[in-house]
């Protein structure tokens, strides 16, 4: 909790010199009860001794008191509050090694269901893309508010071939160019469609905080590059230049070991460790942040991480209401008990 105006704080040194001098009252009242000798004569007009109810009515004006001088500091809370809009590209891998065991029950079963809790968590108003990569990236689907789509494309989703990371990264800034170049989201496509050619993308100014950029790419591997026209840095660095934060995840073990059918139709068992070095270079390189996922828990909670972090901005919202209602509430009752039990207001 924070305050717009702490030095109205100081008011509340108020509170303890009232209970101090309503303590003093009751004790001057004690000694008045003393002074009064004829006890005989005392009994039989106080037919009976408020005892602790008489506290009552005093304890609920202070409280009141109390409440009403903290809203004076205009009391504030963070809260997570929902973006209107963004884009988010997401790029995974389907590579041969995807079939590795060791993320349960499969790296590839764990990444989606992972990404679609990410899907289910980001507002409504995101456009949310999906590059899936081996050989060669393919556009599953365009940016779209659709996330039953979303789900279905991942659902389709089935390991095979190389990891041609840097052609993926270069395929998620195709998908995301017209937002890029116009600022606004892109029409809701079909699964499997391609975005057409678009001019150039300029370098949007930078400085602003990778959470708050209006394209970001979330990109998961569980290997090296392997194949493709365009290597990861290089990509990355075109990422970087058109203001694109990448938030990179490095899925599985080092000791990870995959089923891989050669060119002769073997099968053979492959350790296929993932590549964090380079997956934590072109997230340094876009301003992003790097995660490991060495488990499906682990995946679950950097996915869940990301969903808050993209999908909502943290905002200040003054709460000086509550105070103020419960500062009306405990006067109002202060006075109701003070009528109904001695006949009094206050």
């Amino acid at each position: 909790m924070s305050f717009v105006w702490p030095a109205a704080l100081l008011g509340l040194l108020i509170v303890p010199l009232a209970v101090a001098g309503y303590l003093t009252a009751q004790r001057r009242r004690a000694r008045y009860a003393v002074r009064f000798t004829n006890l005989d004569l005392l009994a039989n007009v106080v037919q009976g001794s408020p005892a602790w109810r008489r506290h009552v009515p005093a304890t609920l004006y202070i409280l009141g008191i109390a409440a009403l001088l903290f809203t004076l500091s205009r009391p504030q809370t963070t809260q997570a509050v929902p973006k209107e809009e963004a884009t988010v590209i997401l790029v995974t891998d389907v590579s041969g090694s995807m079939n590795a065991t060791d993320v349960a029950p499969t790296r590839l079963a764990a990444a989606q269901e992972a990404a679609k809790t990410l899907v289910d968590r980001l507002p409504k108003g995101f456009q949310i893309g999906l590059v899936a990569f081996s050989n060669t990236p393919r556009l599953l689907v365009i940016p779209t508010t659709d996330k039953a789509a979303v789900d279905a494309a991942l659902d389709s989703l089935r390991p095979n071939g190389g990891t041609a990371m840097g052609d993926a990264i270069i395929a998620a800034l195709d998908a995301a160019r017209p937002v890029l170049n116009d600022g606004q989201p892109t029409a809701a496509g079909t699964p499997g469609t391609t975005p057409a050619a678009r001019p150039p993308t300029p370098t949007p100014t930078a400085g602003s905080k990778a959470t708050d950029k209006p394209v970001i790419v979330i990109l998961l591997s569980d290997g090296a590059n392997t194949t493709g026209a365009t290597k990861p840095l290089d990509a990355a660095q075109q990422a970087a230049d058109q203001n694109v934060p990448i938030f990179t995840i490095a899925l599985g073990t080092s000791a990870g070991i995959a089923s891989v059918t050669d060119n002769l139709g073997r099968t053979r068992q492959v350790r296929v460790p993932p590549d964090p070095a380079t997956l934590q270079q072109i997230a340094d390189l876009t301003q992003a942040k790097f995660f490991e996922a060495p488990s499906a828990g682990d995946l679950q909670s950097i996915y869940d991480e990301l969903g808050s972090k993209i999908g909502y901005d943290q905002q200040d919202r003054e709460i000086t209401f509550i105070f103020a209602a419960a500062a009306a509430i405990f006067v109002i009752a202060a006075g109701s008990f003070s009528l109904f039990w001695f006949n009094r207001f206050p």
